[in-house]
């Protein structure tokens, strides 16, 4: 790719065949054939039908599917009906999520300038940006929007707010010159401009080297097209289904050919088959997890965290690495002045210069100008100052603006019957032009200077001439012999909230790195006063190290690096995708267009909501309303206390379904009646298992849940002994409701009663479970009985409307249930009491095995 950056304006002119006076009209044509129109691509998005589309892919879903059509082929409406309106209540809570999640280059389009002034056959023009090719002499004063990207020709005071596409914290200051390095980011490029930036200062003249999709900002649209990311949930979820259409396939299989090998009919067996499909199946299991998550997010948003993709909500709980921005991420975004050192009985006129030596304009919106300069302001008007009163007592005369040449600026001003010039500049240039009274002195201020660099702050001298009479128009020449008025020094600082949120990501065991566009000595500098790395750390790596690098060094290399400096777009989004090939959930913060790609990249995508730009938030899967980093510390905690509940939902249902399918497959085989119709097995599986499931998933955090490190990210969904905990679980449900079948035969209760007995006693105990699977180790009577209120509304709600069906006559034809005498429903109480007593003493059995651990 050609660097324009290191060619002569002569070299320029020729290859892009243009001029000083800019192209012929007679050949735009022709150019914008070619090089086709300075606007950006949008990247393949999905249409609405392939959203919606997309909710029917997963396996768990394609079951239900299967379940549902087979349910009306055999005549099972009801139980038809019902799964199709868990299937589509599903579909449209993951569609209307995922509907806006695509939109990233569009916005970048809209950050695209407008309009350009340029020079064709020697005329200004004004013309439509797109229309803009390689070759155009386009001229940008302040507050324009930079068209496409340029070299500069000419400048005058010419600054540029890069911010949102380097990540630089301050305005840059632009030059002519040719720059013979190799490989330098943009950044970097000081004789370059580019797409999207912002003028701040002064005017140029500039040839157009790219346009559209070619231009820096082109090429962050083009890193766009990433694949989403699948969040860990998601990805054990699909092991999960897969396994389990497997187990219920060929249980149902080998159901129905022992039935067949016994002589039973056919349809009898295939509904028992049917049965036992239905049975494996956790039908709440989509629907619960998704309210689940969307009750995370809606308690996420009262603490500043706004969740754009649902799935990301449970995320945050397996993040490993907090990849971070700097500038307005981990600092303020505002240049302050933090030292200040005036010459003996000066410190009032240093700060006179500081209010007057500058380009800031005064607005109601506060003060317009580079962000240097600004910081120098507030300092001494906090210090007690003010414009008016400094304007007063030395009126502006004249003004020789900064230039990078120089590197120094001066202003004339009046003083009494005296005339006094204010100088202020770059040390090493500074200190060539004080007076030679000052040669013992000047080592010790460099040495100053060198201190307070170290410590990542930008240090200015400032030095004054006072005049007997009035010098006119001021020169160059008039920059010498100067008396030294003091020095200053600023940094844009970290958030102090920021330190202590970075000291919880280390307890949590998160990783946070640093990823910036600044300077490797700024970035050095937050970082040990975030506490991200300790004082005198040196791993620090450049862009142009990782540009050197092969592809296994440099995926080594980003497991031990936390401060990575001037790097590109392209590298931030390199450095994501490495970190996920070494096995790491990652977590990117940003507000820039810079960060766009990396934030789509990565697992989760966390932008700033009050700085960011349009193109962070549509590319981000969490915006923080507050832009505070402490933030995501909050939003980590919900992340982990949503995927333990959801653990525990899955314990409580996954036993009740096991449950259900061993009675379903060993009373046939003790000779009993099918114990459970596929309407029994709906009800519990949605009703029983859902109302008390969805109270479960609001259980509060566990105390130690910031104390542990993140779950491994290849963890599988049932570590833990969560398997065993459901086999012995299941088998006590399936016990129970055997026992029952077997008392009610008995004592001559008819088929239909038998079935109510059971199911009415899997209702029961599940209940109880549902207490018992709020704490993994601790009693039921320990861990808080009534802390969750909602599971109690849940269990008796639950219980009220198990009552309805067995005991209401129109309910029990569609639910095929009879009416129980006190002594079955007794039963089936004291049954329910024993289960659960077992299941807490299993629990207590546990407890003291992984206690002496």
């Amino acid at each position: 790719m050609q660097s324009f950056y290191k060619n002569s304006f002569e070299e320029i002119f020729k290859q892009l065949n243009t001029s000083a006076n800019g192209l012929n009209s007679d050949a735009i044509a022709a150019l914008q054939q070619q090089f086709g129109t300075n606007s950006l691509q949008e990247a393949k998005q999905k249409s609405k039908f392939q959203i919606l589309l997309s909710q029917f892919t997963d396996v768990m879903i394609i079951i239900l599917i299967i379940a549902a059509v087979i349910s009306f082929v055999v005549g099972e409406h009801t139980d038809a009906y019902v799964i199709l309106a868990i299937i589509i209540g599903n579909a449209w809570m993951g569609f209307s999520q995922e509907y806006k999640a695509e939109q990233s280059v569009r916005m970048l389009q809209k950050m695209s300038a407008q309009f350009a002034l340029v020079l064709r056959n020697n005329k200004p023009l004004k013309i439509e940006a797109k229309e803009l090719v390689p070759g155009d002499i386009i001229l940008l004063d302040a507050g324009d929007i930079v068209p496409a990207d340029a070299r500069l020709a000419e400048v005058h005071s010419f600054k540029t707010d890069e911010a949102s596409l380097t990540g630089e914290s301050h305005t840059i200051e632009k030059k002519t010159a040719i720059i013979n390095e190799e490989n330098l980011v943009p950044g970097d490029q000081l004789n370059m401009i580019f797409k999207g930036t912002i003028v701040s200062n002064g005017s140029a003249k500039a040839v157009v080297t790219a346009t559209g999709m070619k231009t820096e900002i082109g090429k962050i649209a083009g890193l766009m097209e990433v694949a989403a990311q699948k969040t860990p949930l998601q990805k054990r979820l699909a092991v999960f289904s897969k396994q389990l259409s497997v187990i219920v396939l060929v249980i149902c299989a080998v159901v129905f050919g022992i039935g067949l090998l016994q002589g039973q009919p056919v349809f009898a067996m295939f509904l028992t088959a049917l049965s036992l499909a239905v049975a494996a199946l956790p039908e709440a299991l989509p629907a619960v997890i998704t309210i689940a998550l969307a009750s995370g997010a809606k308690r996420m948003v009262k603490q500043n965290a706004l969740m754009r993709k649902l799935p990301a909500v449970e995320t945050l709980g397996s993040v490993t690495y907090i990849c971070s921005d700097k500038t307005g991420t981990l600092t303020q975004n505002i240049m302050t002045v933090e030292k200040m050192q005036a010459a003996p009985d000066k410190e009032d006129l240093l700060k006179h210069a500081m209010i007057l030596n500058n380009e800031v304009k005064f607005s109601d919106e506060g003060l317009l100008g580079d962000s240097t300069e600004t910081a120098l302001v507030d300092h001494a008007i906090e210090k007690g100052h003010t414009k008016e009163g400094s304007d007063s007592a030395f009126p502006l005369l004249e003004k020789l603006p900064f230039d990078s040449e120089r590197m120094r600026m001066s202003t004339l001003h009046q003083h009494g019957d005296k005339w006094i010039l204010f100088v202020k500049g770059a040390p090493k240039k500074m200190t060539e032009v004080f007076d030679k009274k000052y040669t013992d002195q000047i080592s010790g201020w460099l040495d100053k200077n060198r201190e307070w660099a170290a410590e990542g702050l930008r240090v200015l001298f400032f030095g004054y001439k006072i005049f007997d009479q009035n010098p006119g128009t001021i020169k160059t020449d008039e920059e010498n012999d100067l008396d030294f008025l003091g020095m200053t020094a600023m940094i844009d600082p970290p958030r102090e909230e920021v330190i202590e949120a970075i000291k919880q990501c280390k307890t949590a065991g998160i990783k946070s790195v640093m990823i910036t566009g600044d300077q490797p000595l700024t970035a050095t500098a937050i970082a040990e006063r975030l506490g991200m790395i300790e004082k005198g750390h040196e791993g620090v790596k450049t862009g142009a190290d990782l540009e050197k690098m092969a592809a296994e060094e440099f995926k080594n290399t980003v497991a031990t690096t936390t401060i990575y400096a001037r790097v590109s777009p392209e590298q931030k989004l390199n450095i994501v995708k490495a970190l996920q090939l070494n096995g790491e959930f990652v977590a990117m913060t940003g507000d820039g267009v810079n960060d766009a790609p990396s934030l789509k990249q990565s697992d989760i995508g966390i932008a700033m909501g009050i700085t960011g730009t349009d193109v962070s938030k549509e590319a981000a899967d969490m915006i923080l309303l507050d832009d505070n980093f402490a933030t995501i510390v909050k939003a980590i905690r919900e992340g982990r206390r949503i995927y333990e509940n959801i653990r525990k939902f899955i314990l409580y249902v996954l036993s009740c379904n096991l449950g259900e399918i061993l009675t379903i497959f060993f009373a046939p085989l003790l000779g009993f009646a099918i114990p459970l119709l596929p309407i029994h097995i709906l009800w519990i599986n949605l009703v029983t298992d859902g109302l008390p499931g969805l109270a479960l998933v609001a259980e509060p955090a566990e105390k130690n849940i910031m104390q542990v490190p993140p779950r491994p990210p290849k963890e599988n969904l049932f570590a833990g002994g969560l398997i065993t905990r459901i086999l012995i679980t299941g088998t006590i449900l399936a016990i129970a409701s055997i026992a029952i079948q077997w008392w009610a035969v008995l004592l001559g209760y008819d088929v239909k009663t038998q079935q109510t007995m059971v199911f009415t006693t899997l209702c029961f105990v599940q209940l109880g479970n549902a207490l018992s699977v709020r704490s993994v180790y601790h009693s039921i009577f320990s861990s808080g009985i009534f802390a969750n209120k909602n599971i109690w509304g849940a269990i008796l709600l639950t219980v009220i409307l198990q009552l309805l069906i067995i005991y209401i006559p129109f309910l029990q034809t569609i639910f095929k249930t009879a009416a129980l005498t006190f002594n079955a429903m007794a039963a089936v109480i004291a049954i329910t009491i024993v289960c659960v007593l077992i299941i807490e003493l299993v629990k207590y059995f546990n407890k003291r095995k992984y206690f002496k651990q």
